[in-house]
């Protein structure tokens, strides 16, 4: 993704969210400041630069001895657990409420919690600098302003926020690409609304009944991932103007939506728009008089025809050595095909399925100038198709002392997670586009040793070049390591194994997800995101 900067979108750039990016830092770009509900919420003097590394006198959030959510293996279980009963509780109001390194508006932030977390708090009032309503403590350390925070459990944002992000599935919410902009609606809009904002309908809606790709029939069951039943079809719901018995309960009767947003203003039912290529999450969808209209996490409504809905890749990495065990090569070109010997040279011989992962000797050849490995069939694979993944040769001193790191290769694409010097994960990622070049310069990559130090469940990334405009919002599994470089899951492509990003490593959801609750450091219950100053997980990026 290119260097931070506030979203160009106007209807979401007025979101309450971090707006991260990828690559260099630019003088003045500075984060967008939390949406508050509250004038007594914190100023927006307590902003974070983009990937910037927590100060290092940021106190360490406290080890969690109970064992992560996710598992290398993909096995979870849901996550935060329902808190525990008769203790005092605090919710977050806004987008991005600040978790506080003391009860100070300037102080360095911890973390993050996002509208409708509910977590466990100490009931004594806390006075600070900047926060008129006073802060609370909250667990396991922290403060949080009463303003972007509140002790009112039944606050319509936090009744209507209850749904959390989903890390029993490699996306945490239901998640879509608008093929047309379009208006958000703070009410469920009427007949003259729709008259008002959009005003072609009736041609967009014949458009969409006959997309084969991005239309009707694509992908509905993608808007129905927490319903008990299967959706009608998109075409027999709006012939028979259904509406669903469970419409969210804050729109019901004509009533408008909380406005998380900072857009759902006024008596009108617009509350902002959304343009073409935005990525968007969505925490409910369902139908009123035929057509479906999705509930954004920032509890907007969206129609859902003018979105393609997104699966995301199924790819997900292996365990070593439960898996597979070296030496192997994993397959990361399209077409590929094993070589057979003949003579002195090379015959084309059967295909090798995309991704899959191909045993080898360990014996290899020079061929046209590049490797060629052997494989246990008595094939060879080329170098230029597939990946050979092997251990590190030489240990560096963490993994020595027992570490977890991360080694990343950006010629290969691929990536080893170690604990100590057991190598335990690979996969494909995908580096920036411009491969080996300089990342000062180019779309690149950059190389060196880091440690993560910030990471969010979600968060929003933009770019704008050249045929390229586009915002995603929450995208998951945020892991910073240098300036505004992080590893992050992709959900709008799936050629991991080839460069494709704007400089930061590309994951696909599911190795996302995992890797994401393996690093440390690691987010609380409850948080939506944490920092930590000296301790995270290396990260080390060689070509």
């Amino acid at each position: 993704m290119s260097p931070l900067r506030l979203a160009a979108i106007p209807a979401l750039s007025a979101l309450a969210a971090l707006t991260v990016g990828c690559g260099k830092k630019k003088e003045g770009d500075l984060v967008a400041a939390a949406t508050l509900t509250s004038a007594d919420a914190p100023a927006a003097a307590n902003h974070a630069r983009d990937g910037e590394e927590p100060p290092s006198n940021l106190p360490d959030l406290p080890d969690d001895p109970t064992a992560p959510p996710v598992t290398l293996d993909g096995a979870s279980r849901p996550w935060p657990p329902p808190p525990p009963k008769g203790v005092p509780l605090v919710a977050a109001l806004a987008v991005e409420t600040p978790v506080l390194s003391t009860p100070d508006v300037d102080a360095p932030r911890l973390g993050q919690l996002r509208a409708g977390a509910l977590v466990e708090m100490d009931p004594r009032a806390v006075t600070g600098r900047g926060c008129a309503g006073g802060y609370r403590k909250i667990k396991p350390m922290g403060f949080v302003c009463l303003g972007s925070a509140t002790l009112e459990l039944d606050h319509p944002i936090v009744r209507a926020s209850s749904r959390r992000p989903d890390v029993t599935s490699r996306l945490p919410y239901i998640y879509g690409t608008a093929t047309r902009g379009g208006p958000a609606y703070a009410t469920l809009p009427t007949a003259k609304d729709l008259e008002a904002f959009e005003p072609h309908l009736a041609s967009h809606l014949r458009r969409w009944s006959r997309d084969p790709v991005n239309g009707a029939t694509y992908g509905l069951d993608v808007w129905g991932k927490w319903k008990g039943a299967p959706l009608p079809p998109a075409l027999v719901a709006m012939r028979e103007h259904m509406t669903d018995p469970d419409i969210p309960w804050f729109v019901r009767d004509g009533a408008r939506t909380p406005n998380l947003s900072g857009l759902a203003t006024g008596d009108t039912a617009k509350a902002g728009e959304f343009s073409r290529s935005n990525g968007v999450a969505f925490v409910d969808s369902f139908l009123h008089q035929g057509r479906r209209y999705n509930v954004a996490v920032d509890l907007r409504m969206m129609p859902a025809d003018r979105f393609r809905p997104i699966r995301g890749s199924d790819f997900h990495g292996l365990r070593i050595p439960e898996d597979i065990d070296f030496p192997f090569a994993i397959v990361r070109k399209r077409g590929a095909r094993a070589l057979r010997a003949v003579g002195k040279g090379f015959a084309k011989g059967q295909r090798l399925a995309y991704r899959s992962a191909v045993k080898l000797t360990g014996h290899q050849r020079i061929r046209d100038g590049h490797l060629v490995y052997e494989t246990v069939d008595g094939d060879w694979v080329d170098d230029q198709t597939a990946s050979r993944v092997r251990p590190a040769r030489k240990m560096p001193g963490w993994a020595i002392a027992g570490e977890k790191w991360i080694d990343i290769s950006v010629s290969k694409q691929t990536l080893i997670a170690y604990e100590g010097t057991k190598p335990v994960y690979v996969t494909l990622v995908s580096t920036g586009e411009a491969g080996l070049g300089d990342p000062e310069k180019s779309r690149a990559t950059t190389r060196g040793i880091f440690r993560i130090h910030t990471k969010y469940l979600t968060a929003t990334m933009d770019s704008k070049v050249v045929g390229e405009e586009f915002e995603l919002r929450d995208v998951p599994y945020v892991q910073y390591f240098h300036q505004g470089y992080a590893l992050h899951a992709a959900y709008w492509h799936d050629v991991f194994g080839q460069p494709k990003s704007h400089g930061c490593i590309n994951l696909a959801p599911e190795d996302a997800r995992r890797l994401f609750f393996w690093t440390g450091p690691r987010v609380p219950e409850g948080w939506h995101g944490a920092a930590k100053s000296r301790t995270g997980t290396v990260v080390f990026i060689h070509p």
